[in-house]
């Protein structure tokens, strides 16, 4: 779980530099324009059209975005590109059971390209240069550490990524779009799911056999950092779980 960037590894994330692999042939004005347009043109689009048109757009170039708390997003993209590459960011803090979900995925959809997006630093070697539990002292720079610095540099790589994102998650994704611009990672955001409600995204669980983390089955309706998330209390949101206590809703990923 702690393994350092740059140790080999057959998940490990891929070193891109290439700006013209980045932008698949566009420019970053380009891909913000076309965004802005499919903003309008997709607002209503299912999962599968969404994914239909980010396949026909950018070929190669996207990559699905993946916490493992369950498969769902994974199921639907291999639909459309059965060896789709698979980010998911390996904090070293992770629950056993997400690192089980993440092997999972690799057996039931043998064609995917799992990327481990890794921090720089072990968390050994964070606890040596930042103090120990830097996660309790200053959970946004813990954040920003070991989740959006290796986030930011695996979608340099790509021209869009595709994420699990849904309206209902928290007040603070209610507007979530279909599709916007991420200004912040420099390419285009897919949201496919962003129209799902709870029972919709239940119903594609069971009806599909999809995996999913087996903390959810336990309490856990969002699952992140092991030290950093808990049961929510009855009848909270179920992001209350996350940073409980401490006004944080976010990690900084998406927003």
């Amino acid at each position: 779980m702690s393994q350092r960037s740059g140790e080999p590894s057959p998940v490990a994330a891929p070193a891109v530099s290439a700006a013209a692999v980045a932008t698949a042939g566009r420019t970053r004005e380009e891909l913000r324009a076309l965004a802005e347009s499919a903003a309008v043109e997709l607002a209503e689009a299912s999962a599968e059209e969404a994914l239909a048109w980010t396949e026909q757009t950018f070929g190669d170039s996207w990559i699905v975005a993946s916490n493992m708390q369950d498969a769902v997003l994974i199921d639907l993209a291999v639909k459309v590109r059965p060896d789709v590459d698979v980010l998911f960011l390996e904090t070293g803090y992770h629950f056993a059971e997400t690192i089980g979900t993440r092997d999972a995925v690799a057996t039931v959809y043998p064609r995917v390209r799992i990327v481990n997006a890794l921090p720089d630093q072990t968390v050994a070697e964070q606890d040596a240069a930042e103090g120990p539990r830097l996660h309790e002292r200053d959970p946004d720079r813990c954040c920003f550490l070991r989740k959006v610095v290796p986030l930011r540099r695996t979608l340099a790589g790509y021209a869009a990524w595709v994420t699990g994102v849904r309206r209902v998650d928290a007040p603070t994704r209610a507007n979530t779009p279909i599709v916007q611009w991420d200004e912040r990672n420099g390419l285009v955001k897919v949201n496919p799911i962003a129209a799902w409600s709870d029972e919709r995204f239940n119903d594609y669980i069971h009806t599909h056999g999809v995996l999913e983390n087996p903390l959810v089955a336990a309490g856990y309706p969002s699952i992140g950092c092991a030290p950093c998330t808990a049961k929510p209390l009855p009848g909270a949101d179920a992001r209350s779980g996350r940073w409980a206590g401490r006004g944080k809703t976010e990690c900084g990923l998406h927003g």
